[in-house]
């Protein structure tokens, strides 16, 4: 590591690397492996309110020692711009009960792509750009307001080009969460998607500083993280700079899932095994730390 860089980050794992959607018996499968192993934050995905329950969620990860985060999901017909009013505010609704849901599992933030469906691009004039962008403040709001209430932190998730034309780098997404409260609001960082859209990580990483809400990692492959094409010591240090303490989560697929698969275009096995993709990732980002 560079020299100075001292922290020791939780590491999390998403659940999607094994299966989708979460269910209460897929997390009871994975919660005990993953704490066996020595992960400290597990990552819940709520695709559909009620595919898991919170409360049996929060008794089963204090069982195994384990903190959670939560990922907000914009499958079809999820949608905060460019759409009418009924699908607003039923996006609004959903987004609210991640934050509840979240809040029940003890979750500090609920990071995602909130602001339209993943893969639905658009041609926008500057013009037509800074209306969404405002329309997308203004419908973000009361969202941001009940999850200060319930102690939570949005994670605003900028996506690569091929998944959304909206929001797809870090001074694109500060440009959305700056006129709202910070406490309420902030940026989840994907490596995946910055190492896409972004010229610099570090530098990416420096400009999002004190409004960093999450990070997930992934191999520039969308595998393990480690033995790829990413500068992790730079990026840690990076980090480390920002003041960032959260957990780095991996969030990766599993092509044995044929919605997930090609939803997140997995068409080639991209470990030995899924758990070996949690393992050596696992190992990699220990490895970088004191």
């Amino acid at each position: 590591m560079p020299a100075g860089t001292a922290t020791t980050w939780p590491v999390g794992v998403n659940t999607w690397v094994w299966t989708s959607p979460l269910t209460d018996r897929s997390l009871a499968e994975i919660a005990p492996r993953v704490a066996g192993w020595g992960f400290d934050v597990l990552e819940l995905p709520v695709e559909r309110l009620g595919d898991w329950d919170p409360q049996r969620a929060a008794r089963l990860l204090a069982d195994h020692g384990l903190a959670a985060s939560v990922s907000l999901v914009m499958g079809e017909g999820r949608e905060l711009v460019a759409t009418d009013g009924g699908t607003v505010r039923a996006t609004q609704d959903y987004l609210r009960a991640v934050v509840d849901a979240a809040h029940t599992v003890g979750a500090r933030v609920i990071g995602g792509p909130a602001y339209a469906s993943v893969g639905r691009t658009w041609r926008t004039t500057a013009q037509e750009r800074a209306d969404a962008c405002a329309e997308l403040v203004e419908n973000l709001a009361p969202v941001v307001e009940h999850a200060i209430a319930a102690g939570v932190v949005v994670g605003l998730e900028p996506l690569n080009r091929y998944e959304t034309s909206l929001v797809n780098t870090v001074d694109q997404a500060l440009a959305i969460v700056t006129p709202l409260p910070a406490e309420g609001i902030g940026l989840m960082l994907d490596v995946y998607h910055m190492n896409i859209e972004e010229r610099d990580l570090p530098a990416a990483v420096e400009r999002a500083g004190a409004r960093i809400a999450a990070v997930q990692v992934c191999g520039n492959d969308r595998g393990a993280p480690g033995g790829d094409g990413i500068g992790w010591p730079a990026l840690l240090a990076a980090l480390e700079q920002a003041g960032y303490d959260g957990p780095l989560v991996i969030e990766s697929f599993t092509g044995e899932n044929a919605t997930i698969a090609t939803a997140a275009s997995i068409w080639r096995p991209l470990a030995a095994s899924q758990d070996a993709l949690a393992l050596e990732g696992l190992a990699h980002l220990r490895g970088l730390m004191p």
